[in-house]
């Protein structure tokens, strides 16, 4: 069943980001959910297009969505960001993407991210490894901290709670090769997968934006954590490090300052 899960993820994920491909550099409407944190027309249709899918095909799972939030419960559940980098889509940046992944029992099993622009998707099933566009993806060999390339994000609230990654940022740009920010989490978490970044870590994500990365991460060798080093990751709020596991327990330590 999750064979099937997973063709069904990868489908949508491919017809949601479609639409965001004939979208982009379009004019469109763009609303706020707060003060940095847009929402387009976009948004709401790909999340249609993959809501009505995972509908058709399993009217019986439960779905966490960014834009319309939790519907249903049981043992199956899925997370869905119909679009993970909303403000770079908005401003014409081509960096963002489309996360789909599926949790039985609290467990991810499947993670989707696609990348409509440049057409990369990344794909994992739990125990099955990670792959892009149909081939094995691994994290990176890096292992020392001076030669790190690390990517981060910055929480919506930034500029009214002063927990807002800005001395974690000055400490890993300090200690590292460089940072970057790219604007969609689910696409560091995919660079991590892929060994293109070493490392990726934010504060007070979401379920929907980790939970298809997470598990390439793992799948491809990496591990994950809290900022903190526990354990549980998605566990709100999700304050997250994933890299290539040799260089985690440094950066935690950079991290904690």
């Amino acid at each position: 069943m999750s064979e099937e899960r997973l063709a069904l993820a990868i489908g949508l994920a491919r017809q949601a980001g479609a639409l965001l491909r004939e979208g982009y550099g379009k004019s469109m409407h763009v609303d706020r959910k707060g003060v940095v944190d847009l929402v387009t027309e976009y948004d709401v249709r790909s999340e249609e297009i993959i809501l009505d899918g995972l509908r058709r095909a399993y009217p019986g799972d439960a779905v966490l969505a960014e834009e319309s939030g939790a519907s249903g419960s049981g043992e199956w559940r899925w997370l869905v960001d119909p679009l993970d980098g909303t403000s770079n889509f908005a401003h014409g940046l081509p960096i963002f993407s489309v996360s789909i992944a599926c949790a039985h029992n609290g467990r991810t099993i499947l993670g989707v991210v696609y990348d409509p622009l440049r057409d990369e998707l990344f794909a994992a099933g739990l125990g099955q490894g990670a792959l892009l566009n149909d081939q094995p993806v691994s994290v990176s060999a890096t292992h020392a901290l001076d030669d790190c390339l690390a990517a981060t994000s910055f929480p919506y609230d930034l500029r009214s709670n002063p927990d807002n990654n800005l001395a974690q940022f000055a400490a890993v740009c300090l200690r590292t090769h460089d940072v970057r920010r790219l604007g969609s989490a689910a696409i560091n978490l995919a660079y991590v997968a892929a060994g293109r970044v070493d490392a990726f870590w934010g504060m007070r994500l979401s379920a929907w934006d980790l939970a298809a990365g997470l598990l390439l991460v793992q799948e491809a060798g990496g591990r994950t954590s809290r900022m903190d080093g526990q354990a549980d990751p998605l566990a709100e709020p999700s304050s997250i490090l994933a890299s290539n596991g040799l260089l985690h327990d440094s950066l935690l330590e950079v991290l904690a300052g």
